[in-house]
């Protein structure tokens, strides 16, 4: 008997809604049957399965404990049917970033909050190191320095589902920003317009104002979206013609 997704995703509501963190011991074996309506033998194998993934560890004489968040777990899973799809339909980068205009909005608004100031020194030094990656022309690292940008803000807010769903979505941001990168940076004013932007969302979390901070990232990230869009609809013009020269 193999546990269902329904009973896994039961026991992921129950871990967030007890407050059991990673560590933290599991209720009885009879509690957990109760809070999750099922068998001591269905509960038995939902557990053997979940210590086999490394979810759980049982302690002789101590009983069973959180080894690591289930929920973590699942979003890793549904990570990789995002990658999945990003390879099927290039045009699905656009959800990317209109995803990371929601997430990142909100964790740059905490951080002009709450970042302490050496955690505002750690965002200005990624800030530079981003700056020397783009000046020397290295897309690679500049486009590593950028997605480290966005996750040390992310890390300032202080909120861990914010870190943790930045972290988990970390290299399909850096991907992401890699082929925005490349598509942008043979354009002096969209480059210029980058800077100010990063500049301007760096200046607005050091003078902890949370409203431009929110407002520089969502003009930022709709600004990468127009201006992608807007070379690609020209490729594709361009792609046409030339097509239309065999002819």
């Amino acid at each position: 008997m193999v546990a269902t997704e329904s009973l896994i995703a039961s026991l992921c509501d129950m871990i967030q809604s007890q407050g059991i963190e990673v560590g933290d011991r599991l209720p009885a074996e009879r509690k957990l049957c109760e809070m999750l309506s099922v068998s001591r033998t269905r509960l038995r194998e939902l557990l053997k399965q979940l210590m086999a993934q490394g979810i759980i560890e049982t302690k002789v004489g101590s009983g069973t404990f959180l080894k690591q968040n289930p929920v973590i777990q699942k979003m890793d899973a549904n990570l990789h049917q995002v990658d999945s799809l990003l390879l099927q339909d290039p045009d699905y980068r656009f959800d990317v970033q209109e995803a990371r205009a929601v997430l990142e909005s909100g964790a740059a608004w905490y951080a002009a909050l709450r970042a302490t100031d050496e955690e505002k020194n750690h965002i200005r030094a990624v800030y530079k190191e981003l700056q020397h990656y783009q000046n020397i022309g290295d897309l690679e690292k500049a486009a590593h320095a950028d997605a480290k940008f966005h996750l040390a803000i992310a890390e300032a807010s202080h909120n861990i589902v914010l870190i943790q769903l930045m972290r988990n979505v970390f290299e399909l941001l850096r991907h992401n920003v890699v082929l925005a990168r490349h598509k942008m940076y043979t354009d002096t004013l969209m480059v210029d317009q980058l800077n100010h932007q990063h500049s301007t969302l760096l200046t607005a979390i050091e003078q902890k104002d949370a409203t431009n901070a929110l407002k520089s990232v969502q003009q930022h990230i709709h600004y990468v979206i127009d201006q992608v869009k807007q070379i690609d609809e020209e490729i594709a013009r361009q792609e046409r013609k030339n097509r239309l020269k065999k002819f």
